[in-house]
């Protein structure tokens, strides 16, 4: 009796489980009659195709990639490198996105017609001290000291006048300064801490017609004469000061932290950069004379870092302060004021340095050796640069145009000279097919033809012709109107059909293409947009639409 009551039991799961098993297939089949036999079998192959697949390049080499039914997934870090595409992942409101870009470089439309009076192109964007190759600002030039191609630092003219230029331009952009005066020798008197065996004393000094700080320390170490401050935010400190020799101001930059403490030494030596742990070193010359000194307190401790190839750290502006000023040894000290930014006296520290070492030529040499392509021969020292020319006539331009000093129009008109000198007597002049003329950023034999550097000498061109007037006829205008010629009839010869040429080396030289990166083809473009709004030849505003299309992937059309 108890054997039947079990297998009654079974009987009915085992039923029970029959009918499920019929319901869902009954189910699935009705599923199936109402979809197409080929999307079941589809999917039944996706599911055995998914996953990785090798990825064979052009017979050469594999990478591992993903397939998922029948398209083929490869790593972003693959095509990134061999489609020289960019992109990163992104979080919008929460949301994760994929952006992919051609170029990583910006184009900037010109809201205006170029105005030599005003910004120079995009320059206010360029932070000239901040790059890696300017090895410090010369406490003595107020100028970068550049170790582009020489390690040990020399003044590169195209550099100096870029630094000039984008101060200027900063100063037209940003708003006014943020200024604190600390010391002025008569309205805005500070409290002093002299040392038991130093001394100050206020006397009105006959060259800068206004009252200054006089010290005197001993040569101990204890022996000072300080002022305690507390400013945060604004790092630029400007000064007049006229040091005896073995004289100096420290100032000191402390974290608010109180973690780290940096001591800025401004010492009267011509050694332009010297650091040991947290004391940096800048000399500022031996001349017993007053000048005025302006310091951007942030650079010069990030130069010092460098110097001594310390880690980079971030934002230290919002991280440190100025907690005192130290006078050490003899000398005077006056108009002592600290403020947010000083551009114009850093673009007339360029404009001044142009016009003291401009050669009799109307040149600045450039100090060192450059190699710049296989097949052509090496610029020695002493070689000039189209660039550097226009660059800094631009700068002079501008420098007369807010000072009304002549010094610097005269120093714009001779830097032309070298324009029309032939590359191989020592000027930047080449020919085309001996017939159109080309300003040379570097004056190699045989020529290169490079366009940015071209196009920024054209622009000084047109900077000095208008600052001299309009209306006047002058070599300026004559060098600008024959460089333009050119610039037209060469210009398609700069297309890849993808990109431009950063040269023409592969017709001078028969070497293989130089092609422009990203950002010097941005320069390009945005160097063509500013000059097709001087100049209606439709070439140059067609040639930008089309080279700005490049950067977003279109490409010239196929036979």
């Amino acid at each position: 009796m108890m054997l039947v009551r079990v297998n009654m039991r079974t009987a009915l799961a085992t039923l029970c489980l029959g009918v499920l098993i019929l319901t869902l297939f009954w189910s699935r089949c009705g599923e199936l009659s109402r979809r197409p036999i080929g999307s079941v079998l589809s999917n039944a192959l996706s599911e055995r195709v998914s996953g990785e697949i090798e990825c064979v390049i052009n017979g050469e080499y594999s990478v591992a990639c993903r397939r998922e039914n029948d398209q083929i997934y490869l790593p972003f870090s693959f095509i990134h490198k061999y489609f020289e595409v960019y992109g990163k992942i992104t979080t919008t409101e929460g949301v994760e996105k994929f952006e992919w870009s051609h170029s990583y470089s910006k184009i900037y439309h010109p809201k205006k017609k170029y105005d030599p009076r005003g910004t120079f192109t995009t320059f206010e964007n360029y932070n000239v001290e901040v790059r890696e190759r300017v090895k410090c600002i010369s406490g003595i030039e107020g100028v970068p000291v550049s170790t582009q191609w020489e390690p040990r630092g020399f003044f590169y003219p195209t550099q100096i006048a870029q630094f000039g230029l984008a101060h200027y331009s900063k100063n037209i952009t940003e708003p006014e300064p943020r200024v604190r005066v600390l010391d002025d020798g008569e309205k805005v008197l500070e409290n002093w801490i002299v040392s038991k065996d130093a001394s100050i004393s206020r006397e009105y000094d006959q060259e800068l017609k206004s009252k200054v700080l006089r010290f005197s320390t001993s040569e101990h170490a204890s022996s000072q004469v300080w002022l305690k401050v507390n400013i945060s935010q604004d790092f630029v400190l400007s000064l007049d000061v006229k040091f005896k020799p073995n004289s100096s101001m420290t100032v000191v930059l402390q974290n608010k932290d109180k973690k780290d403490t940096v001591y800025l030494h401004y010492v009267t030596t011509n050694q332009l950069i010297y650091a040991q742990d947290d004391h940096i070193y800048h000399g500022i010359g031996t001349e017993i004379k007053w000048r005025r000194i302006t310091r951007d307190l942030i650079i010069d401790m990030q130069k010092g870092w460098a110097f001594q190839d310390r880690p980079k750290r971030k934002s230290p502006r919002n991280k440190f302060k100025i907690s005192s000023l130290i006078l050490s040894g003899s000398g005077a000290v006056g108009g002592v004021r600290v403020s947010s930014s000083e551009h114009m006296a850093h673009f007339f520290a360029a404009a001044d340095w142009l016009v003291g070492r401009q050669r009799a030529r109307g040149g600045w040499p450039v100090a060192a050796r450059r190699h710049v392509a296989p097949r052509a021969s090496d610029l020695r020292p002493g070689w000039h640069s189209a660039m550097s020319q226009g660059h800094g006539i631009s700068v002079l331009s501008r420098a007369y145009h807010r000072s009304g000093q002549t010094k610097y129009l005269k120093a714009a008109q001779r830097a032309l000279l070298l324009l029309d000198v032939p590359s191989h007597d020592g000027g930047v002049k080449a020919l085309w097919m001996n017939k159109y003329v080309w300003y040379e950023e570097y004056p190699t034999t045989p020529p290169l033809f490079v366009l940015n550097g071209f196009i920024y000498t054209l622009l000084g061109l047109y900077d000095l012709h208008i600052i001299e007037g309009e209306n006047s006829i002058s070599l300026a205008k004559k060098l600008f109107d024959d460089g333009m010629t050119s610039l037209k009839t060469l210009l398609p010869l700069f297309d890849t059909g993808s990109g431009s040429f950063y040269d023409l080396r592969h017709f001078t030289l028969g070497a293989s293409p130089n092609l422009a990166r990203w950002d010097y083809h941005a320069t390009h473009v945005n160097q063509l947009y500013l000059l097709a709004g001087l100049d209606p030849d439709p070439i140059l505003i067609d040639t930008a639409k089309r080279w700005e299309g490049y950067m977003q992937g279109k490409r010239a059309a196929h036979n």
